[in-house]
């Protein structure tokens, strides 16, 4: 249950919302996530006046920001008797109204442009991503094994480390009430923000952060994945040992990765660090993270690939209490 708030606090949210433009600002962020520049081209104000507005909403506990890179982003505040009240807000506007319904089709215009922009890269990397994807069995395949072995849900929170694209969090949408995608890319996490910009995403967050040093407190997620990511690390143990910090006991960790292989081009053209996760060193460093293997599976190439083709490793991980 929300804990109230106090009179003052009150009093300084519905002040700090009682203004044009920051009631604008609560309809457009009760949308989705914006940086500055696209909040001034949404409500077609200068960043100067825009940012005092926001930072008296956010000052008020009715807004939050936090910074990528050199993007800083809004949204509504997640949680606490402020974040509902932002919603309450927000929910009692009137699309209708003139300034509204221009702020909305110009929320919709940002939308459509983060798509475009999605498939842009995707097309200019198609080629790339055809070649190695043909080396192994078909995503597909991968992607029902993962959702058979992650089980039913709900989850509360579901984190996906190294989110890329935002597959995983697309994947798993269905099953968790809310989940966060972390990658260092900012221009993978912008290909992942055109993939979700759909309402059915409401409920995803991505976040520009270091695998190894996630924004996160501990023990707040009961599910994570980790796709394709560890062969790209120094230090996947690391990895591991702050994925289980984040994990309550009990929650689980589902990773896919490569199996060992010789394919040396990935190293050289792809940035691979490891050439596959061996099961040995996989189970070591789940134990010494002090999470508990579930399960393994294996899935392997076609025949036709012969010694080319990449067998993909599942491992299925349980936090100790």
């Amino acid at each position: 249950m929300t804990t109230g708030m106090s009179m003052e606090d009150m009093l300084g949210a519905l002040k700090a919302a009682a203004e044009i433009t920051r009631l604008r600002l609560l309809f457009v962020l009760s949308h989705g996530e914006f940086n500055v520049t696209e909040l001034t081209q949404i409500l077609d104000q200068s960043q100067p006046r825009l940012s005092r507005h926001l930072k008296l909403l956010t000052e008020a506990g009715l807004l939050e920001r936090y910074r990528e890179g050199s993007w800083v982003i809004f949204r509504l505040r997640e949680g606490g008797a402020t974040g509902e009240l932002a919603r309450m807000i927000a929910a009692r506007l009137d699309e209708a109204d003139d300034d509204f319904a221009a702020d909305l089709r110009r929320v919709r215009d940002i939308l459509e442009q983060r798509r475009q922009r999605a498939e842009a890269y995707f097309a200019a990397v198609a080629e790339e991503w055809d070649r190695i994807r043909s080396l192994h069995v078909a995503e597909g395949e991968v992607e029902a094994v993962m959702r058979a072995l992650a089980g039913d849900g709900p989850f509360a929170l579901h984190v996906d480390i190294g989110t890329g694209t935002g597959r995983m969090l697309e994947l798993f949408a269905p099953l968790a009430r809310e989940a966060v995608g972390i990658d260092s890319s900012r221009a993978m996490l912008n290909v992942a923000r055109g993939r979700l910009a759909k309402p059915e995403y409401a409920h995803v967050k991505l976040r520009l952060a270091d695998a190894m040093a996630l924004p996160l407190e501990d023990g707040v997620a009961d599910f994570i994945t980790m796709h394709q990511v560890l062969h790209y690390m120094d230090r996947p143990q690391t990895v591991l040992r702050e994925a289980a910090r984040v994990l309550q006991p009990g929650g689980r960790l589902l990773v896919a990765d490569f199996a060992p292989h010789e394919l040396e081009f990935l190293r050289q053209e792809h940035a691979h660090q490891r050439l596959g996760i061996k099961d040995e060193d996989m189970a070591r460093w789940l134990q010494r993270a002090g999470l508990r293997l579930r399960e393994r599976r294996q899935l392997l190439p076609p025949a036709a690939l012969g010694e080319k083709g990449l067998t993909v490793s599942l491992w299925l991980a349980e936090k100790t209490a």
